[in-house]
């Protein structure tokens, strides 16, 4: 997404959401060097508002998803992964809420791995209007 930033438009404020204690939501921040705001809700009451559940332990520790962090840690030269700090069953999504906060766009991920290709976003962001 980083590299299709400016595809956003020059109306679209982007935010990210997280439910991490500030401990570990500041690390990330400053790691991931976001470009945007990141915002913390850790009673995740954005979440409910926005329809957003946890995810049952089978459907988030799949295969599909054992398959994709095994990845994840080869590419960055990690051998052994740290015990999770936050809730890893809090599933997440992604919205596009135009000028009046009417949401024109929902997309509610039923698995850790589940985003919407950044084009949808983009279209979708173009579609809500100025």
């Amino acid at each position: 997404m980083r590299d299709r930033l400016g595809e956003f438009g020059n109306d679209a404020a982007i935010a990210l959401i997280t439910f991490a204690e500030a401990d570990n939501s500041a690390p990330y921040r400053s790691r991931m060097d976001l470009p945007f705001p990141m915002l913390v809700d850790t009673a995740r009451e954005t979440y409910r508002s926005y329809g957003l559940e946890r995810g049952s332990f089978r459907r988030i520790w799949g295969p599909k998803t054992a398959k994709r962090y095994i990845e994840i840690f080869r590419a960055n030269g990690i051998s052994r992964p740290g015990r999770p700090t936050e809730d890893t069953l809090q599933l997440g999504g992604n919205f596009v809420i135009d000028r009046r906060g009417t949401i024109t766009y929902a997309f509610r991920g039923r698995g850790p791995d589940e985003r919407p290709d950044v084009g949808e976003l983009i279209n979708a962001i173009q579609d809500a209007g100025p």
